[in-house]
């Protein structure tokens, strides 16, 4: 769905006024139909700010390549208004239901970030709502460059996304994927490395790079370019699964549409959790209900429950820790997180997925132009004996610092407040937070990230 500019601006009032009227002593928070967040919080005293009417896009332009969208507008319904000009953002979050807004301020990652980083290095301008209520425009090149820079990974506790003016690229009807099997977790690092370095393969360009850790001794690399044809499109919205084609073919081919969605349709591999990879399930499934928004309320429903911690205690197993984590780590360690995980997790498979950040973000530190290696692990993981919640994540925390990594705020964390502000550059926050939100009417990012409030 697209709308104008005059309707955006009066839904910019609307919020404005909302958030005005909003009692001092309660948090705001914003009232979204989809989250892609597993920070599952105490509501206690907070006051839900409505975005319904600041979910379209706004406008595209093919002769500029931008597009100007309002901050809850899902990547899904953006790809539906761009790929019609040939045009896609340069960084497409695997799961449709993740907001602009969302990527820009939290985690955004996908197999173009080997080459264009993450989704808020492709924005040109932000329309933000700041925590002391006023409406800024903020850029690269003006009066609130602070706020702009500090934006990305502050989740919401400087302000509110309200419109993204986003940069786009040019894109062919087709991606013609080639699957790379490796043995030895170095050498697949290293390939990474070398691939990611001349966006070359097999003497041919590569558009996009990512890849599955399946076991020892089996894991993956996919290479994606682009093409005007294709022999054959596969289909992966119904019976067929993509991650489990990745090890039955060497090359394959996708509509440019199906491959950015590759993921959705099974939650990258964790639809299997309810049952939905079995073939019976599956062909009873609607292809509407396949969908990563549909499981993600599934398993907030559990968690609120606690469906599967009570069918774990009738069946007297083990207490599971949920580990659900994104971590970054340096190529060149890639190997060693890869055999710490599996000796001390055990969870498979493990997506892996190659990012070259171009400048410095302040809360986000990336070091400029090297790169590193998104691990993304989502699951369940019985706790040993004596154990209690929060040890495989604590050991993943550690172990990610120790190889000079970094790991996304999305879901649970347990750091110590100095240590947090080390990592996460409160010596660069705190000064832009003063200026936005000089009465803390938002939450800030310790509090709201690690104390779940």
């Amino acid at each position: 769905m697209t709308t104008t500019m005059s309707t955006h601006q009066r839904a910019v009032e609307q919020i404005r006024q909302s958030y005005a009227e909003i009692p001092g002593g309660a948090a705001p928070r914003l009232a979204k139909s989809t989250s892609n967040l597993f920070r599952f919080r105490d509501q206690g005293r907070t006051a839900k700010l409505s975005a319904r009417d600041l979910d379209e896009v706004i406008s595209v332009d093919p002769e500029t390549m931008t597009a100007q969208v309002q901050g809850m507008t899902t990547y899904e319904h953006l790809v539906d208004a761009t790929l019609p000009h040939g045009l896609m953002p340069y960084v497409v979050p695997q799961l449709k239901t993740i907001t602009l807004g969302g990527a820009v301020t939290g985690l955004g990652i996908e197999s173009t970030s080997f080459r264009d980083g993450l989704p808020h290095e492709s924005v040109e301008e932000l329309e933000i709502l700041t925590g002391d209520g006023r409406i800024v425009v903020a850029r690269a090149d003006n009066e609130h460059r602070e706020l702009f820079r500090s934006f990305p990974n502050s989740y919401g506790t400087l302000g509110y996304a309200l419109r993204i003016k986003i940069k786009l690229r040019k894109v062919q009807p087709y991606v013609h994927l080639t699957h790379v099997k490796f043995t030895d977790a170095a050498k697949c690092m290293l390939a990474m490395q070398e691939i990611s370095d001349s966006m070359v393969y097999d003497g041919e360009n590569v558009d996009f790079v990512d890849g599955v850790f399946f076991q020892p001794g089996e894991m993956y690399i996919t290479l994606g370019r682009f093409a005007e044809r294709a022999p054959y499109a596969s289909d992966y919205t119904g019976m067929r699964i993509y991650y489990q084609s990745i090890r039955q073919r060497n090359r394959d081919w996708l509509t440019i549409r199906d491959y950015l969605w590759r993921w959705d349709t099974d939650w990258f591999w964790c639809s299997r959790a309810f049952g939905v990879q079995q073939p019976m399930v599956r062909s009873l499934m609607p292809r509407r209900w396949m969908r990563s928004d549909v499981y993600r309320r599934l398993v907030a429903l559990d968690r609120k429950y606690g469906v599967t911690a009570r069918v774990d205690r009738w069946r007297d197993q083990p207490v599971q820790e949920s580990v659900i984590q994104d971590v970054e780590v340096p190529v060149e360690r890639g190997a060693e997180f890869l055999e710490f995980f599996h000796d001390k997790v055990g969870m498979t498979p493990v997506w892996m997925c190659p990012l070259r950040a171009s400048s410095r973000w302040p809360l986000y530190p990336l070091e400029p132009n090297k790169l590193y290696v998104n691990f993304g692990f989502w699951g369940m993981v019985p706790l040993p004996r004596g154990q209690f919640d929060g040890y495989y994540n604590r050991l993943i925390e550690n172990s990610v610092h120790e190889l000079d990594g970094h790991k996304s705020l999305y879901s649970t964390s347990f750091y110590a407040r100095e240590q947090f502000w080390q990592l996460y550059n409160g010596d660069a926050y705190w000064p832009v937070k003063r200026e936005y939100d000089s009465n803390s009417r938002l939450l800030d990012l310790y509090e709201k990230c690690v104390r779940g409030r």
